[in-house]
């Protein structure tokens, strides 16, 4: 991010007065660049909000006739959570199926990462990749389903370091047909790479 964005020297004299508050001298050496280098950091975290998923995915969009599952597994997502604004990571797996259009493959985790790139919640995450797909593509169904650990409840709290949270989310074929379902749910578990 760069030093001139509107918020940038805000949010450096936010990080400075936090440090001070937890007791640090914000003028020692190793902390004196500290709330520039986290306002940076946040801002980066939070480049979603500048982003529009829809279009990111109308960039791309093409007439084609296949109608079969497309999948694009295993993409690392990096987000913040919403509540106590330390991070959460792990994979989002994303398939659909096409009915007239198909999209060009790193849209799917471009999208995932606009979403997960601002304040977050992984039931809304994985809510909001599926109703973008679907709105924009008006596919035969989507499925998405996101594996993640947070750093909530590794750090804090309930101190358990290897949870793993799963959320997922279907619409269309996914969500009546059983068989599509668990063909999606074969093929991510696979490991065919």
């Amino acid at each position: 991010m760069e030093d001139n964005h509107p918020h940038h020297k805000a949010l450096a004299e936010h990080y400075k007065s936090i440090i001070e508050g937890l007791g640090e001298d914000p003028n020692r050496e190793g902390l004196l660049k500290t709330p520039e280098r986290a306002a940076k950091a946040m801002l980066y975290l939070t480049q979603g909000y500048k982003q529009q998923p829809a279009e990111i995915l109308k960039s791309a969009m093409f007439k084609d006739d296949y109608k079969q599952m497309v999948v694009v597994k295993d993409i690392e997502i990096y987000s913040m959570c919403e509540h106590h604004m330390l991070p959460f990571f792990g994979k989002a797996h994303i398939a659909y199926i096409p009915n007239g259009y198909i999209v060009g493959l790193s849209k799917l985790p471009r999208v995932a990462d606009a979403f997960a790139r601002r304040l977050q919640v992984q039931e809304r995450l994985t809510t909001e990749i599926l109703n973008c797909i679907q709105d924009t593509l008006e596919p035969g169904g989507v499925a998405v389903v996101i594996e993640a650990q947070h750093m909530c409840m590794c750090m804090r709290g309930v101190s358990k370091q290897n949870s793993v949270t799963t959320t997922s989310a279907f619409t269309g074929g996914f969500l009546k047909d059983e068989r599509t379902r668990s063909e999606f749910m074969k093929i991510i578990s696979a490991r065919l790479h």
